[in-house]
């Protein structure tokens, strides 16, 4: 399970990278291409829930 954890862990933490590259390219995007903008937000509040599950198994392994 240790390993498990630690896997989870950069997992969250590799994702958290690309989640706040996706939201910097939202930001740039807004005015010139609002459609792409709004797929990047989307993907990224996608991920972010990802994160927050994948942060419910580490918590739910140290029960």
């Amino acid at each position: 399970m240790q390993k498990l954890k630690h896997l989870l862990e950069h997992w969250i933490e590799h994702s958290r990278e690309h989640t706040r590259k996706y939201e910097e390219w939202a930001e740039k995007l807004k005015n010139e291409n609002p459609e792409i903008s709004e797929i990047l937000r989307k993907a990224s509040e996608r991920f972010r829930e990802g994160e927050r599950l994948l942060e419910e198994a580490i918590r739910n392994m140290e029960d």
